[in-house]
């Protein structure tokens, strides 16, 4: 059965099913699984169910099992189908209206200054703090890194401070920070935006002027690790490690000669790179 835009707009028109679909835009490409989706919005799992039902009946996300969890992704050429409807068919192609963006608009503003980037997690404890500092040391001067945490703790992890001491970092102006900040006026203008959790990258965050870059870059929390000491050590090293060659490669992007749409697909690719050898 062909699906109209009529169809499309009721399935968000009730606000549960909104945030759901937002959420999974927020998480693109990564595919969330069902019961994660239910704990963060707080939905029953047979609510969850029934807005995931709706959502994909509209054709807005696609749904894939894997093992016995099911999978789920906003699916964005239908997202693209519901804009078309809207600019293409009920503008009549006014150029007033929806003019094409053009290629000057999709590419990547020439800086002089060097890039501001933001990681975020929720306590600001110990993978975004491990981000700003990989970030500002081997970014070559061409990055400002900052983090901040939506639920921040009281300062940076010994484990994590230790770490970066024993690797050459300077730690002096480590410390955690909220995420509200850096939405106040006074704040950088961010030109990236990294969300290094699954639980912050589910929340909503502030309207970022400027339109920043995002991409989620999950990673297992070294701090949740148990065992030994020498296994919990180890985790917080391989986050380390992990973030290093994530930088690293973001680092090496060439900027100046990809356009917006070029540069999304390799931070979103950079976000999937789980090795930290």
């Amino acid at each position: 059965m062909e699906l109209d835009i009529t169809d499309k707009l009721s399935a968000l028109a009730h606000p549960n099913r909104l945030a759901l679909f937002r959420l999974l835009m927020r998480r693109y490409p990564d595919a969330v699984p069902a019961g994660e989706i239910a704990s963060a919005l707080d939905f029953k799992p047979n609510t969850a169910s029934a807005y995931l039902s709706v959502l994909k009946q509209a054709g807005l996300i696609s749904q894939h099992r894997t093992g016995t969890s099911l999978m789920y992704t906003a699916d964005l050429p239908g997202l693209r189908g519901l804009f078309d409807d809207l600019l293409t068919g009920c503008c009549q192609n006014r150029p007033d209206i929806c003019s094409p963006f053009t290629n000057e608009e999709r590419a990547m503003p020439t800086v002089e200054h060097p890039f501001n980037v933001l990681f975020i997690c929720t306590g600001n404890s110990a993978r975004s703090l491990l981000a700003e500092a990989i970030l500002n040391q081997s970014g070559e001067g061409k990055f400002r890194a900052y983090s901040a945490g939506t639920l921040p703790s009281s300062g940076p992890r010994p484990e994590v401070a230790s770490l970066l001491l024993a690797k050459g970092y300077d730690t002096s102006a480590l410390h955690s920070k909220d995420l509200v900040e850096f939405s106040a006026p006074d704040a950088p203008s961010m030109d990236f935006i990294f969300t290094v959790c699954d639980h912050a990258a589910n929340e909503e965050c502030p309207a970022w002027p400027g339109q920043p870059m995002s991409a989620h870059w999950g990673m297992a929390d070294p701090v949740k690790a148990t065992g030994t000491d020498a296994e919990r050590h180890l985790a917080f090293q391989q986050a380390y490690g992990l973030l290093r060659n994530r930088i690293k490669a973001f680092a090496a992007l060439p900027f100046e000669t990809l356009d917006r749409l070029s540069l999304q697909h390799q931070v979103d690719g950079i976000g999937r790179v789980n090795s930290s050898d």
